[in-house]
């Protein structure tokens, strides 16, 4: 059976120049999408016809042609850092909470509700994503995100006029973000702000590499039990506290035997199973359990309540003390 050959990355430098030629033909669809990647269709006012373009697309087109002009290079996101003169690119595919959104977009369209500030409350919005398509039939995304810091409800606003402050009138004021953020072609992301892309679709690569490394340590040090159908990398990557967590955890650092007797002094339900094996059903045990091997508990000695610790910072010993070890 022949491999299925993957359609080749686009040429963003190509699709520039072609998009350039037509950028005042463009017509767009505009979407706002939530925390739970919900899209909303909504609209957008004639009025705003020249400021979208400018705001979503000339600017973008012109870095990219610009870079080309400066020896700009395309680099796979996961290889590489953010660099002056470096464009990142990775696959739809590899991005899940972005692929769902524009699945959505395509090919559930007619279900895409649309929004409404007294039902869906703009508070609530993560981003806005517009979809140009030119005369060819062929589209892109722009992707940005919204800065809830940047929106105005309409109730606590006022509006100068005239020199005058009065009542600001629209139910919400937005300022969308002038910088360019996020571009998708096809089967291609586009990464012009790396901050902002991972923080719009929670993608953080290397973040969940070295996750993934330390999950793999824990399996081969401790035994746990999960039930069938789950198992512990992607509950882990359902969990981005513990994702942070595993960045500096010292695997093997609490035993075992130590974990259980630490869950039994500070009085936690940590269950094990006829084999000894620690019990992992779902996302809580498994935030006790790397709390547990974290060393995050501890018991005041001034009140006698438990805490979970944050963050630690080990101090220095105190001085004329030996270190300890």
């Amino acid at each position: 059976m022949e491999e299925e050959k993957q359609p080749e990355p686009t040429d963003i430098f190509l699709w520039a120049n072609q998009t350039d030629a037509v950028k005042n033909e463009l017509t767009f669809e505009f979407f706002v999408f939530n925390k739970n990647y919900t899209p909303y269709a909504i609209n957008v006012s004639s009025a705003l016809e020249a400021q979208t373009r400018a705001l979503f697309v000339f600017d973008l087109i012109s870095t990219v042609i610009f870079g080309a002009g400066t020896g700009m290079s395309v680099r796979d996101f996961e290889l590489s850092e953010a660099e002056e003169n470096v464009l990142l690119r990775t696959d739809l595919a590899k991005v899940g909470r972005a692929e769902t959104l524009i699945h959505l977009i395509e090919h559930e369209r007619g279900d895409i509700m649309q929004f409404s500030e007294s039902e869906h409350e703009f508070k609530r919005v993560k981003g806005i994503v517009v979809k140009a398509t030119r005369p060819d039939g062929k589209y892109f995304y722009v992707v940005k995100a919204v800065q809830q810091s940047n929106v105005l409800p309409g109730a606590v606003s006022w509006q100068l006029s005239g020199g005058t402050f009065a009542p600001f009138e629209p139910e919400i004021g937005v300022k969308l973000p002038s910088d360019n953020q996020v571009l998708i072609i096809d089967g291609d992301i586009f990464v012009f702000n790396q901050t902002k892309f991972e923080k719009l679709f929670q993608y953080e690569y290397k973040k969940q590499l070295l996750a993934d490394k330390k999950v793999e340590e824990i399996l081969n040090t401790y035994k746990l039990s999960l039930p069938d159908g789950l198992d512990l990398q992607s509950l882990v990557r359902d969990r981005p506290g513990v994702v942070n967590k595993l960045q500096k955890l010292e695997v093997g650092g609490i035993t075992q035997d130590q974990a259980v007797d630490y869950a039994d002094t500070m009085q936690l339900d940590l269950m094990t199973d006829d084999n000894q094996a620690i019990i992992i059903m779902d996302g809580r045990d498994l935030d006790m359990f790397v709390n547990l091997i974290n060393e995050d508990y501890i018991t005041s000695e001034l009140t006698g309540k438990r805490y979970v610790i944050k963050s630690k910072k080990l101090l220095d010993e105190p001085e004329g003390e030996p270190p300890r070890g």
